[in-house]
């Protein structure tokens, strides 16, 4: 069989063809165990070699992210590239995306590593509700937007933030300096606080021909800014999440899975909070579901592959297991309905993701 075939000029991947991964944490390894289930090849790249995907994908290359010669000697091996997170360099993604197909493309990595372009693409190209938010370039840029935005507010970096890293809330003009001086001189951007009554999100992929498949609504907790429950699906769910989703796909031309977070406010309204261009954690349930996974939809959509069904069997809770929680792996492992999905993390640091388990309800 031949590795793939042509759609127009749009290549669909055959069993035997190669997927390459940027990255190589827990979400390339679960991406490539889905790939392996359909008869396709995982070339994964990554700086390290015992990452956590190494051990179930059929090649590694190591390499810097910002290694340009070093991406493009891996794309020229795959017959289709895609990352498991959104702070590749997209100068990177691009440069792979110059000798293979890249899903999804490398604007969608432009519109999500930068927050304040995120916002700005949101709220103009795809008119959807946003916090307020302003550019802040200097101290004298965050009085100003304190005043406009009012208090409490949240102060984060443009670039590189997550799972509670660089943010921080001002509650009182006194905090001013110091949250600027925690986070300078990194460009920053001021978000409004937003009172929400619970936080949601939606998985949802999109294949190459443009069909669209979203997962029920998700109902979120954080600890300590990490995710630590997901439950699916969430109560209320009238599907204004999963059309906002379709928008932002078709907007950004996507091809692959996508997870968008929201605020929901006391009156149901919905607000975006952010969008991440990649298999999502607040869509592990979906393993244990009944339907196709979230990760082997991914998988389909870069194969070029029609999209799997997205509508769950059973409901699920997914918990996160952080840094020491991983030890309970034999208690976890007693209790009827419980799918325990572990990294291959050998060190299991504070606030470090080591695993996940779906406790079927």
């Amino acid at each position: 069989m031949n590795a793939e075939s042509s759609r127009g000029a749009q290549t669909v991947l055959a069993p035997g063809a190669t997927i390459g991964i940027l990255g190589g944490g827990q979400l390339g390894r679960m991406m490539a165990v889905a790939a392996s289930r359909l008869g396709l090849n995982v070339h994964i790249y990554s700086p390290s070699v015992d990452c956590p995907a190494a051990c179930v994908a059929e090649t590694v290359s190591v390499g810097a992210f910002d290694d340009t010669h070093s991406v493009l000697a891996f794309a020229k091996s795959c017959d289709a590239v895609t990352y498991e997170f959104e702070n590749v360099p997209a100068v990177s993604a691009k440069a792979a995306s110059s000798v293979a197909p890249l899903r999804p493309s490398a604007r969608a990595l432009d519109v999500s590593q930068d927050r304040l372009v995120e916002k700005s693409f949101l709220r103009a190209q795809v008119g959807v509700d946003v916090a307020g938010f302003e550019d802040i370039n200097s101290v004298y840029d965050l009085k100003r937007a304190v005043k406009r935005l009012g208090l409490p507010c949240v102060l984060k970096t443009r670039r590189f933030g997550y799972d509670g890293k660089g943010q921080v809330i001002i509650r009182a003009e006194a905090d001013i300096a110091a949250a600027w001086n925690s986070l300078s001189p990194a460009p920053c951007i001021l978000e409004a606080f937003i009172p929400f009554a619970r936080e949601v999100s939606i998985v949802a992929a999109r294949g190459l021909d443009g069909q669209i498949a979203a997962y029920p609504l998700t109902e979120n907790v954080h600890r300590n800014h990490i995710l630590h429950t997901s439950t699916a699906p969430a109560a209320q769910d009238d599907g204004s999440a999963a059309k906002i989703a379709a928008k932002i796909l078709e907007q950004l031309d996507y091809v692959g899975v996508m997870g968008v977070e929201f605020f929901q406010m006391p009156d149901g309204r919905l607000i975006v909070n952010e969008i991440a261009p990649r298999v999502h954690n607040s869509g592990h349930w979906t393993q244990d579901a009944g339907c196709t996974d979230q990760f082997e939809q991914h998988i389909r959509a870069v194969a070029g592959w029609p999209l799997g069904d997205a509508t769950p069997r059973h409901s699920v809770v997914m918990t996160n297991l952080i840094g020491d929680d991983v030890n309970a792996w034999a208690e976890l492992a007693k209790k009827p309905g419980t799918r325990i999905h572990l990294y291959g993390k050998s060190d299991a640091r504070p606030a470090r993701k080591m695993g996940h388990v779906n406790q079927i309800i």
